[in-house]
Formats: C-alpha cells, structure tokens, sequence
C-alpha cells in the first residue's frame, strides 16, 4: 500500500510541461497596443496610473522618443491575452488596452489581426475585444477556478518583457487574495509573471484557463515569486456580461454596511458570533423599498451565510439586476427574511443619508462614558457641515483616557442613534444606556456619522 501511494504521488508531478504547452500555446496571443501621446507624458494614455506594469509600458514609451518632448508621438505597450471562441473573442486585462487607438493581436504562429474592444471592465481589470479572422481559431476553456487548491500545479504562459510566447510553470501558493478592488478574487502562484505577462492566462494540469495574470508583487520591478491572477470564476461572469452586453450589469442591494465585530456581540442583542454585515445606513434603493433598515445585521443573502462585507459585496454583484432575492437579517434580537429586489449597481445614483425628524431639547451638554455630548443646534450644523434636517448629539469633548477614544470617537462626531434608536437628546443616550445596564449588557452600540460617512461603535458601559 505504501508502495502505491508513493507512486500515485509521483503520477501527480508531471515529468514535462511540454504537451500541456503545445496543446494551449496557439491560443495565447500577444497583444500591441498603440496611442498617439503628447510628448513624453508617460503612460497614462494607454494604462491608468498605478497599474502593475506601468514601469514597463514608460520604459518602452522613452526608447521611442526623439528628444523633443512637445511633439505628439505614437507610443507602443505590450501584453498578453487568450481566445475564448472559435468566432475571435480575446479575453485580457483592461489596463493593457485602456486608451489605446489601435489594439494588434499576434498568432503563436506569427499571423497578426486588428482587434477591436467589446466591452471592459476596470473592477476587476478585464477586457473582451474581437478579432476577425476567414478561419476558425484555436481557442481555450474556462476551468472552475474554485476547485483549485493550494499546492496544485499551474502554467502561465504569455509575452514576458516583450519576448514573445513563453512559459512558466508554479504552484498556487495561495487563494482568495484581494488586492485593493471591490470584487478582488486572486489566485496567487510563484509561477514567474513579469511585466508583459498581464492579460495572458494561468492554465491548470487539464489545460483550462484557472487565472488572468494580473499583478506581481515585486521590490525590483521582476518576478520574486509572487503573482497575481484573477480568479477565473470571476472573469467569466464579467466577460459573459460583455460579450451580450458590452458592459457590466452587476446586482446593487443600496444599503451601506460594515463588518460585525467581536465587541458587537455584547452590544446587539441576539448576536451569537462575529459574522454578517451590520447595517450602516440605507438611501433611497431597492433595500429601503424591501423594509431594510440601519442597525440590522444581514446574515444570508439569497440562501447563503454572508461572513463579511467583502463577501456580501461579491454575492450581491455577481446576482443578477432584477432578481428577487431573500436576505436574513437580525433586527432587536429576532431575525426575520425580507424579499429584495435587486437594482444595478452601475445606474445606482449617489446614497443620500436618510435622516430623522424630530427637535433637540435644550439641554446644553453632559459628559456620558467618556464623551462630552451636546444636542444639535442650528449653529452647531452650520460649523460641522451637516445637513439642515441632522439631528442627534455632537461629541464636544473626548476623554482621551477613555474607551470612547480608544475606539476612535472624536471632537466633531455626530451620534446618530444608541441601541438602534434615534437619539434626539441627552435624556434619550441616558435612557439607552440604563436600558442596556439593566439587560446586563456590558457596551452599547452607537451609530456615528462623520463627514456624513455612519458606521457603529460598540462602547463598553462605565461601572
């Protein structure tokens, strides 16, 4: 048995990469893009500024010039791609091809096409462009990019440096990375990934597309041994949504939400453990038509448990616009479904904060666990910026030894709501927080606006 295992073991590495490559490699293409540009003005007209290989593209940019930095010249940058049909459609990243006036495709074997943009998506860095050709190409599958494990082998293969085809094979070195966008889904592997490698494909052992190459992580600007490529879950839904659309049509619940955190757990009542997206505030939307409100606790969206916002935030984009979903939330200590009709996320006008009616007594101001508060007046919304209907009680003074400043409550804070009420005076803060000693609970939860941004705060009761 020992013998078999060691053998099924040594089945699992491959001994060559070499069929893999020749079965794949007529369907990566290199792609040249070219913009006329003022000047030397780096690469701004054909990558946005920040891309991973932004060095490279004003590297190659220079080498054209000819000393004369006001004349507008043509500039060149290179990147990699992959066809998805028979009928042309490339698939590769949108920063290799954004502002750029003419996009060529070339062959692995050396015939070169035009290709035009069928629609881009700057999310998640993809793009689908389309090329015409009098004969059927070589083209490469999608894979499940889920069921790819750390430690799996994987290939990519692109236009390095501007070298032409090469290969390079790895392992995922790791899984579900997010690097700075809002639908960030990244396989990381030490396959090697070099400026020029971006857009082009990152193949599992059974020769489906796992990966878009993306990014590297790198001090010197080359391959260190991590690389980034988007998830290829991820990239179907967007280039499905492209190529019948041209555009992107992603779901849009219309609330603003945060992370439940583990000092929220004594401060809500019914909250068990650190998980779901609390509620922050909820502007005119689909949420707000389907009875959702500030303070619930979202626990699963369409049939499934949502841990945090980055999680909730996917689930909701990747929903198609106009479906009717069922959300389970947590509201006073009882959870109940609410149907939800999805909007999209691309024509969603800017969140207005809906706010509460009601007069502040006259009460001047108290200081209450470490805070020193003051009903809102009309002054006091003109020197703070707020809007004319705002009310609530503006934090004056913070104890700087206190948990409220630990817990980053300053000079200038507007406290919205305690314990999921409104608060339109001191005597209603001091009735929520005897409510909440009497009940045991050791904090209480506010709902702070600053600069008109909410988001709650979980603050331990004084003794």
């Amino acid at each position: 048995m020992l013998l078999l295992a060691q053998a099924i073991s040594a089945q699992a590495r491959p001994d060559s990469f070499a069929e893999l490559a020749e079965q794949v490699s007529p369907a990566v293409v290199n792609i040249t893009t070219s913009t006329v540009v003022a000047g030397r003005t780096g690469p701004r007209g054909v990558v946005p500024e920040g891309s991973p290989f932004e060095d490279f593209f004003r590297e190659f940019q220079d080498r054209q010039g000819d000393g004369e930095s006001d004349r507008p010249r043509r500039s060149s940058a290179l990147g990699s791609g992959f066809v998805i049909s028979e009928d042309g459609f490339v698939v590769t990243n949108n920063h290799v091809i954004d502002g750029a006036d003419e996009i060529l495709i070339e062959f692995f074997s050396g015939e070169e096409l035009p290709a035009v943009v069928v629609g881009k998506d700057p999310n998640t860095d993809i793009a689908l462009l389309k090329v015409e050709s009098e004969e059927p190409l070589a083209f490469v599958n999608f894979g499940n990019s889920d069921t790819a494990r750390v430690g799996d082998w994987v290939m990519a293969v692109g236009n390095p440096l501007g070298q032409g085809f090469s290969v390079s094979a790895g392992i995922v070195s790791a899984r579900n990375r997010a690097l700075s966008g809002t639908y960030d889904d990244y396989i990381q592997t030490d396959a090697a990934i070099n400026r020029g490698n971006s857009g082009g494909p990152l193949f599992n052992m059974d020769g489906d597309v796992v990966g878009v190459n993306t990014a590297i992580l790198s001090p010197n600007g080359g391959s260190i041994g991590i690389g980034f490529s988007m998830a290829s879950n991820v990239v179907t839904r967007v280039v499905d949504q492209l190529q019948e659309f041209g555009e992107t049509r992603r779901g849009w619940l219309g609330v603003r939400i945060q992370d439940v955190t583990e000092d929220m757990i004594e401060a809500v009542e019914g909250l068990e453990a650190a998980a779901g997206a609390m509620i922050t505030d909820v502007p005119e939307g689909p949420a707000k038509a389907a009875g959702l409100e500030a303070g619930d606790i979202i626990l699963s969206f369409d049939g499934k448990d949502v841990a945090d916002v980055r999680g909730l935030v996917r689930e909701v984009g990747n929903t198609n616009v106009g479906k009717a979903v069922r959300v389970l939330i947590l509201r006073e200590g009882k959870t109940q479904t609410l149907k939800v009709t999805l909007g999209r996320r691309e024509e969603a006008e800017a969140a207005v904060p809906a706010v509460a009616q009601g007069t502040p007594d006259q009460q001047s101001e108290k200081e209450l666990l470490g805070l020193t508060v003051t009903p809102v007046t009309d002054e006091l919304r003109t020197e703070l910026g707020l809007d004319a209907e705002s009310i609530g009680l503006v934090v004056r003074k913070v104890d700087e030894t206190s948990k409220a400043f630990e817990k980053g409550l300053r000079e200038g804070d507007l406290i919205v709501e305690a314990s999921q009420q409104n608060l339109q005076s001191i005597a209603d803060l001091e009735a929520r927080i005897e409510e909440a000693t009497d009940a045991g609970r050791k904090s209480i939860l506010l709902l702070v606006r600053r600069g008109g941004e909410p988001r709650f705060v979980a603050l331990g009761l004084e003794e």
